[in-house]
């Protein structure tokens, strides 16, 4: 794919591009909670800038669009704005970044008319248009066709959406000259190392609500680790598959069979918690107790792995050469059940060798707990977009700038 190097070698002074970028970032109210995301992307829109490109910027937050199947798809929600979004991106670039108040329509069109060479313009989230993400082919293109008509060129650095088959992925791509922005390239980069040939010992940790929603990764990445460490609500169906009760702990009953197949697969590759911290309710100043991993009891629930795993976990990833995590180990954001979570994120940390977070509430986790960002080899902006590379899907935004 060329990259967006290839486009600054060409030239870009006077050239309008348009950068997908993905700054669906967490928001109380009209702030900002985690900029994270906003930061990652800077240097390609700093780059582009400062070559004297007109730069135009579009992403989504949320799903401002979303409803209950069979009812009518009702106005997008303004709560789901990108104003804050151009606010802080005019605070990190030092430049004003105009604001259009639509996507395609007069507002987006004086915005983009209005730039001159250095500046940059927001479109307003792109999922308040339904052609975004319609599953029609036809009123999917159309509204690229319009997005297009803003730009001479196309930068994607938006990794967090590479595996979506939306409009401004996918068919904007088809439209126009092409370019992978340094984001999409580094993610890319990481993510090879972890599927080809990695270095040893390969410890990848997996956490999170649900074990279906990680099915496929542990498939595809069983015969590639030397260990899967588990942990996080979706090691409850995994214990309970080892007869295990759980008491009222999450529990994924319809996946208890296949992850028995799991197990019996993995032999001593998967390794789960030995002791549990355990709680009635999930509260600041609630009670909590540790118990053995076999011993929660009904009326309690698991709400993080205890210090006998954390030290467990610990000793497995000393030494490891590559190491890639996805998933808290228990509800971090209460703070009876944060240690687990802070400890694993520690001693990923420390790896001397790659380091990988793989998004999501991973990534959140480390800014929330706050651990030095610097310390891990690699955070990834895209948690379903990591997770589905290393099942080996093939993402229509990457194949759309290979194509």
């Amino acid at each position: 794919m060329r990259t967006i190097d290839d486009l600054l070698a060409e030239g870009v002074t006077g050239r309008r591009v348009l950068v997908r970028a993905d700054l669906n970032v967490p928001l109380d109210g009209a702030e900002i909670t985690d900029d994270g995301r906003i930061r990652a992307v800077l240097p390609t829109l700093k780059a582009l800038c400062d070559a004297g490109a007109r730069v135009v910027v579009c992403s989504h937050l949320g799903r401002p669009l979303s409803q209950p199947l069979g009812q009518p798809r009702s106005a997008p929600d303004p709560k789901y704005s990108l104003a804050p979004v151009a606010a802080r991106l005019s605070a990190l670039l030092g430049a004003e970044v105009a604001f259009a108040t639509d996507t395609v329509g007069d507002s987006a069109r004086r915005a983009v008319d209005g730039l001159t060479d250095g500046q940059a313009a927001l479109l307003e989230n792109l999922r308040f248009n339904p052609g975004e993400t319609s599953k029609d082919d036809t009123s999917r293109r159309e509204f690229a066709e319009r997005l297009a008509s803003f730009a001479d060129a196309y930068v994607d650095d938006a990794f967090g959406a590479v595996h979506r088959k939306h409009a401004s992925v996918h068919d904007v791509a088809a439209l126009l000259p092409r370019y992978a922005g340094g984001l999409v390239l580094r993610e890319v980069e990481v993510l090879r190392q972890l599927t080809t040939d990695p270095k040893r010992p390969y410890v990848v940790v997996l956490g999170g609500a649900k074990v279906s929603d990680k099915l496929a990764v542990i498939d595809n990445l069983l015969p590639q680790v030397d260990t899967l460490l588990i942990g996080g609500g979706m090691c409850f169906t995994l214990l309970a598959a080892q007869g295990h009760g759980v008491g009222d702990s999450l529990l994924e009953e319809d996946q208890i069979e296949t992850s028995k197949r799991l197990l019996s697969q993995a032999g001593d590759k998967i390794v789960l918690p030995t002791d549990i911290v355990v709680a009635q309710d999930i509260a600041d100043d609630t009670e909590t107790r540790v118990v053995p991993a076999d011993g929660v009891e009904a009326g309690w629930k698991g709400l993080d792995i205890g210090p006998q795993s954390v030290e467990a976990f610990r000793q497995r990833l000393d030494g490891a050469a590559t190491v890639f995590w996805n998933g808290p180990m228990g509800v971090f954001e209460v703070a009876p059940f944060a240690a687990g979570t802070k400890a694993v994120a520690e001693a990923v940390s420390e790896v001397a060798g790659l380091s990988v977070v793989g998004g999501g509430d991973s990534a959140a986790a480390v800014r929330a707990l706050g651990l030095d960002e610097q310390a891990f080899g690699h955070i990834s902006t895209g948690g379903g977009a990591s997770l589905e590379y290393l099942e080996g899907k093939t993402l229509p935004g990457l194949a759309a700038l290979e194509a």
